[in-house]
């Protein structure tokens, strides 16, 4: 879904810490380097720094974007001290900035299930089915696990406009009191499927996507968290299987998930 262009509380929000962290840098050092040139243009504004030297005025404007401020260099006009006042309360709004920004990331709960790179169209209890494997990749299990799949696929109206369309697919399970290791979820292909008479030239012609919603409670902190998947058309494999992944192990299951065969997948021999 595409945000606002002025939602930006929201985009760094989402943002993972490996991208965050280098933009919040960025920033930073261009405020402060923003400063520095104010500085730097006013000659002799800063007492200590050595006359011309762009990297003293740099270094006090850190100081003072920081609020650490050595005392080796020190506002000397008037107008630094305006850019000092300005800087200083500049860099107080930052860092309480900063602090909500991180306290809401570290304290927000949120779901780390694993979906499979494809999903599969295959034979499950005799009948043909559309599956998606998900894997719950933390320690703590998820309670009251619901998932609810769709499909949405471009259409022609009656009268010719061209719109984007979306079916619920019905599930043979969409409800598990304990999500802690794995969880297949499968749709039928029945008469009453949007999928009937489905073929892969079919969902590339319709532009198919195949949208996959899990909601559940993290046992850890008592919250609500939410996971979402997206197939393409073109990561749907048609007549295959799923390899299996669980293997004995410990823990309260006496089962493990074997991640190195997680996205793997087999092709069904004379498989319709």
């Amino acid at each position: 879904m595409e945000r606002h262009p002025l939602d930006v509380y929201a985009r760094l929000l989402e943002l993972s810490w490996p991208r965050l962290v280098p933009l919040l840098f960025t920033i930073w050092v261009a405020l402060a380097g923003l400063f520095a040139l104010a500085y730097f243009v006013d000659d002799g504004a800063v007492a200590g720094a050595r006359p011309g030297s762009f990297e003293d005025a740099f270094f006090f404007s850190v100081q003072t974007l920081s609020t650490i401020g050595y005392g080796v260099l020190s506002p000397r006009s008037l107008g630094a001290h305006t850019l000092v006042t300005l800087e200083s309360f500049l860099g107080l709004l930052a860092v309480a900035l900063v602090a909500g920004l991180a306290f809401a990331k570290f304290s927000r709960p949120t779901a780390r299930v694993l979906f499979g790179r494809h999903a599969v169209v295959g034979p499950r209890d005799g009948v043909r089915s559309l599956l998606v494997r998900m894997a719950n990749a933390r320690q703590s299990a998820i309670a009251e696990g619901q998932v609810r799949m769709a499909l949405a696929r471009d259409e022609v109206t009656a009268e010719g406009e061209e719109i984007r369309r979306f079916y619920e697919l019905r599930l043979t399970r969409s409800w598990t009191p304990l999500f802690a290791l794995t969880w297949t979820v499968v749709h039928q292909i029945d008469e009453s499927s949007p999928l009937f008479g489905a073929t892969p030239e079919s969902l590339e012609r319709d532009d198919a996507q195949i949208l996959v919603s899990v909601v559940g409670i993290e046992l850890a902190f008592h919250q609500t968290v939410h996971a979402r998947g997206t197939y393409q058309y073109g990561d749907i494999v048609w007549n295959a299987r799923f390899r299996d992944v669980l293997v004995p192990g410990r823990g309260p299951t006496g089962y493990r998930v074997d991640y190195s065969q997680f996205h793997q997948i087999e092709k069904l021999e004379g498989a319709t």
